[in-house]
């Protein structure tokens, strides 16, 4: 299916040059909302047209007689018709469909991924400051950057995954204050306690250990405590590196590793702001105004212009941002993705603006931006909101905690990341087909079982490369085939759209495809050769599923139970 589609955009792109020479018109196939109207549709005609001045039916009956004329439409097309104002409706022959099989079982663990394309990206997300446990914006944003980064893998990019965060500023004073109150014997409510401290459990558990002059140990850090409480500064380096040892802990939890860790405070001692405010000025883009430095970023489609430092000789925030996005073009790095939080909404435009405004060829929209909204937990019909561990708010290890790391992931992929998610955690531990990522992963443990049985009664799984693929031609064969041959280009378009929640929608259609399948049909049938061609098939759906759940990082069990009764077994 997957080189019959390859071959017919070729055929398609033929026909439309033989109809309308250099109409510049893509070649590009829809999949029809009933199936009833075929396997693939085309537009082209619609976009014809206007330039022919002909009815758009006109135009697709032209374009039927040019395609008739292709070799690649006499070996793979059953029929065409055109339907509509002007829709080209295409119906597969049976062999173009089963073909698909015979592919995912040859591409295997692979199927889908592109050939290696020998680009760089970067994308950063998390960059949590180490001040406390990861909160539930925190996660999403873990799973959204690990699955896009994942994505863009299986596209051929060289990713490199980056941590971002200030171990220095005001909430790390604020951190550092906190825990040496704790350390003093003060407790949040009591006289003494400052009133900015940060209440929740883990900064008496930091006291603790520093009181015992323990070491932690970081990904990029370690320290060992004194135990003075008198050392605010040694109390400030172990509790960021004790906070990023939790966050470590709690991102493992999740899944989610990264490539490299970036200070904001480097970019400072290595001479990065004051040589990106220094190229600023001398590219005639900022200018004084009330004893403060603004940048010209209404140059650049900002809404105003914007104050880089201020009157008392501090920079504002964007600046040591836009340091570090001058940094990633500086180390090859021409693709660039920050995940954030819906609140940086104000910064794109002035860290773009900087960038370009730098006089370094950095392009246009540079870096690529993903803005996630907030989470919503529920549990037991009412909103979460607090965390005894973290004080105010519900913390990534909760999430994992109440349910599990494959139903977290799974869920805050499910949505588009602009919009509002409620994360329900009695939905998330139902063991039923409500629950969206049980109604995956039971799709897959099914046909393991199926698979299973398969042995059992002597099956060969290594005798089902050679299956006869054409004895599979019951509709619901037909629909599921369509639904595998998708995953390419749902990989492919989902990376370039930045949009993972594309391959959960897929993966729902594909375990409903073979739900459905697994009703209408039977599979350990008497006849060795059908049910060695419906084995193959399910092998593939298997191969499928597992391919698509690890771009998202979620498991594929080979069993699971069902809270119900499963349906009549095969």
């Amino acid at each position: 299916m997957i080189q019959a589609k390859q071959d017919l955009l070729a055929a398609l792109g033929a026909a439309i040059a033989e109809v309308s020479p250099g109409a510049g018109v893509a070649a590009a196939f829809e999949s029809p909302k009933q199936a009833a109207h075929g396997d693939l549709a085309c537009t082209a005609a619609l976009q014809l047209a206007r330039p022919l001045k002909k009815n758009p039916r006109e135009v697709a009956t032209a374009l039927i007689d040019a395609l008739n004329r292709q070799p690649a439409v006499q070996r793979w097309v059953a029929s065409m018709d055109v339907a509509g104002p002007g829709f080209v409706n295409i119906r597969l022959r049976d062999s173009a469909r089963q073909a698909v099989v015979a592919e995912v079982m040859s591409g295997g663990d692979a199927f889908g991924r592109a050939p290696a394309n020998g680009r760089p990206v970067i994308v950063e997300f998390v960059s949590a400051n180490p001040t406390g446990p990861l909160h539930v914006g925190h996660t999403r944003q873990a799973c959204l950057g690990d699955a896009i980064c994942n994505l863009l893998d299986w596209q051929g990019w060289n990713v490199t995954r980056e941590f971002y965060y200030n171990d220095a500023g005001v909430q790390i004073a604020t951190l550092a204050a906190s825990v040496q109150a704790r350390l003093k014997g003060f407790k949040p409510g009591e006289p003494g306690w400052p009133e900015t401290a940060y209440n929740g459990d883990y900064i008496a558990d930091v006291a603790a250990d520093f009181a015992a002059k323990k070491t932690v140990h970081a990904d990029d850090r370690e320290f060992t405590a004194s135990g003075n409480p008198d050392d605010l500064e040694g109390i400030r380096q172990f509790a960021v590196a004790y906070l990023r040892h939790e966050q470590d802990l709690d991102l493992k939890a999740l899944g989610v590793r990264f490539d490299r860790y970036y200070l904001e405070s480097s970019l400072y001692q290595d001479g990065r702001v004051e040589d990106a405010v220094r190229r600023l000025v001398a590219a005639g883009k900022t200018y004084e105004d009330g004893g403060a430095l603004w940048l010209r970023s209404t140059d650049y489609g900002d809404d105003k212009d914007r104050v880089m430092r201020k009157s008392d000789g501090n920079y504002t925030y964007f600046v040591p941002d836009v340091a570090y996005h001058l940094a990633k073009y500086e180390r090859g790095f021409a693709k660039a993705i920050n995940i954030q939080g819906g609140d940086h909404h104000g910064t794109t435009a002035r860290v773009r603006a900087g960038v370009q405004a730098a006089g370094m060829g950095v392009p246009a929209g540079y870096p690529d931006y993903v803005l996630h909204k907030m989470v919503t937990v529920m549990k037991g019909g009412e909103e979460v909101k607090i965390s005894k561990r973290a004080g105010s708010y519900v913390t990534l290890r909760d999430l994992i905690d109440w349910t599990s790391r494959d139903a977290v992931r799974f869920f805050l992929i499910s949505r588009k990341a602009d919009t509002e998610f409620v994360f329900d955690v009695d939905l998330a531990l139902k063991a039923n087909d409500e629950n969206p990522v049980f109604y995956v992963q039971y799709a897959h443990a099914r046909i393991c079982s199926v698979i299973q049985q398969y042995v059992d009664k002597g099956g060969e799984l290594g005798a089902l490369a050679g299956a006869n693929l054409a004895l599979l031609t019951a509709p619901s064969e037909a629909a599921l085939m369509l639904k595998l041959a998708e995953f390419p280009a749902v990989l492919a378009g989902a990376a370039a759209d930045l949009a993972p929640h594309d391959v959960a929608f897929y993966l729902r259609d594909v375990a409903g495809a073979f739900h459905s399948y697994y009703a209408n049909e039977r599979f350990l049938v008497d006849d060795a050769e059908l049910a060695r061609a419906r084995m193959a098939l399910l092998s593939a759906t298997r191969q499928v599923l597992r391919n698509a759940l690890a771009v998202l990082g979620v498991s594929a069990p080979q069993r699971m139970d069902r809270e119900q009764p499963a349906l009549e077994t095969a």
